[in-house]
């Protein structure tokens, strides 16, 4: 059987008071619309068909290649924004799931049993409910004795005793596809909205005498759609804790999961422990045994196994195995730890390579730098790569030492074993083992303490 996708994304979503289009708001680091492609590419959809209207242009941007777009011009309702998929769809022999580009918690799983159930009971139309605590404004199934739906009726037209049903409608639903688009063909607009809506096709099917089923999604949550702010922030907080308790179930230890904020794509290995305050963004990877927070803040970062990162920044860069960074270090784009690598407190690395076994153990900056193996790198040295209109390059070899308060000034090479002291200023290259000093040589001037302390004494009483 060939399985379609329709994905509604053509609101304009007024109610986000955003310049962002609605279905681009991120949902734990990933557009609304991204976790909806994921979930059907995950379902084995082999088309799928995004109905754009408001924002088309940024959502096609953001889609790309991923999807077919049909442009909902004017919107008229759901029956009508499905029928424009028509021309791409109406020749497909097979079943069509529709979905909402703002219904982020929907999860492959549950299309997937949608698509089984919808299979063997030889449906027309399978609608996917949810049971939820409060259905209150919300379309209810009404289910014959036979279980199968007889009518979904709305909030205003309950009966008291439908009013008491708390099986409800999420709106997504799977068609067999040619019956969909027959059955769209007769839909009409006789409503006070003047709209066509999609699930007046489930009672054509139904006085056709098609059979319509209904599949309860095992968590309600996915039926979820988002209007507001209000509603983002709840899809947020539901998405976090599914992905952090899935990290839990692999073998990853999070001490306080509600203070604790992963990303849909993060990845990590097992036995690490994550602490509060933990922000792990875009395609982070963390290894196994690793030691992440408090308050790390890791985006698109590589950490391998064994390393330490707390109270820390990391961005687009790696962390080799066994290495610890920080408490307060600022790790930029384009930097590579190696392993057992020590980056300590207010340390702040950019576009800089350090070899294995090196250390920069507190309140330096390398930027713009390949350093090597096992070089120590003292309190307070900077690499100072930029003069105002080019950055420039800074080597340091294997088993170099580079004192406290040293200024390597780029671009410059530091060979292998060479020593650079304390307070220098380094302007040029610098070959193995060699010692470089580049410093006033120090002056005492006995007595002259006092002659100063009075010069200063006296210009106060002047100016008093």
């Amino acid at each position: 059987m060939k399985v379609m996708a329709i994905v509604l994304a053509a609101g304009q979503g007024k109610r986000m008071k955003s310049k962002l289009y609605k279905v681009l708001h991120p949902v734990c680091g990933k557009p609304m619309v991204g976790h909806v492609l994921q979930t059907v590419k995950e379902a084995a959809c082999e088309r799928t068909v995004v109905v754009v209207g408001h924002g088309a242009e940024a959502v096609q941007a953001y889609v790309g290649n991923g999807a077919e777009f049909v442009l909902q011009a004017q919107q008229l309702g759901t029956g009508h924004a499905v029928r424009q998929a028509e021309s791409l769809l109406v020749e497909e022999e097979g079943t069509t799931v529709i979905l909402y580009g703002d219904t982020p918690l929907v999860t492959s799983g549950t299309i997937k049993a949608l698509l089984e159930l919808h299979t063997a009971k030889g449906a027309a139309a399978t609608v996917l409910t949810a049971v939820v605590p409060n259905p209150q404004g919300l379309g209810r199934i009404v289910r014959g004795e036979d279980g199968r739906v007889q009518r979904i009726v709305e909030q205003k037209d309950c009966s008291p005793e439908q009013a008491q049903i708390t099986e409800i409608n999420t709106g997504m639903y799977c068609f067999d596809n040619k019956k969909l688009f027959e059955a769209l063909k007769l839909v009409k607009n006789e409503n006070a909205q003047g709209e066509y809506y999609l699930t007046d096709v489930l009672e054509i099917l139904k006085n056709g005498g098609e059979i319509v089923e209904a599949f309860i999604a095992p968590d309600f949550a996915e039926g979820v759609g988002v209007n507001d702010r209000v509603g983002l922030g709840e899809a947020e907080q539901l998405m976090r804790a599914r992905i952090n308790r899935q990290h839990q179930i692999n073998g990853v230890t999070i001490i306080d999961p509600a203070n604790t904020y992963i990303e849909a794509d993060v990845t990590i290995g097992s036995d690490t422990v994550i602490y509060p305050g933990s922000i792990l963004r875009g395609s982070t990877d963390i290894g196994e045994d690793c030691i992440i927070g408090p308050g790390a803040d890791l985006t698109n970062a590589i950490v391998a196994s064994g390393a330490e990162v707390k109270h820390s920044v990391i961005a687009d860069s790696s962390v080799g195995e066994s290495t610890s960074v920080g408490p307060f270090a600022y790790v930029r784009p384009g930097s590579k730890i190696g392993a057992n690598c020590k980056i300590g407190d207010f340390v702040e690395l950019k576009n800089a390579e350090l070899g294995d076994g090196s250390k920069v153990s507190h309140l330096a900056y390398v930027g713009d730098a390949k350093v090597g193996k096992d070089v120590n790198i003292g309190c307070g040295a900077i690499t100072v790569n930029y003069d105002g209109f080019n950055k420039s390059l800074t080597e340091i070899g294997d088993n170099a030492f580079v004192g406290s308060n040293v200024n390597l000034i780029a671009p410059v090479k530091i060979g292998d074993g060479a020593y650079v002291v304390a307070g220098s200023t380094i302007t040029h290259d610098v070959p193995s083992n060699d010692v470089a000093i580049a410093r006033e040589r120090q002056v005492n001037k006995p007595g002259y303490a006092e002659k100063l302390r009075g010069r200063a004494k006296a210009k106060k009483e002047k100016k008093g």
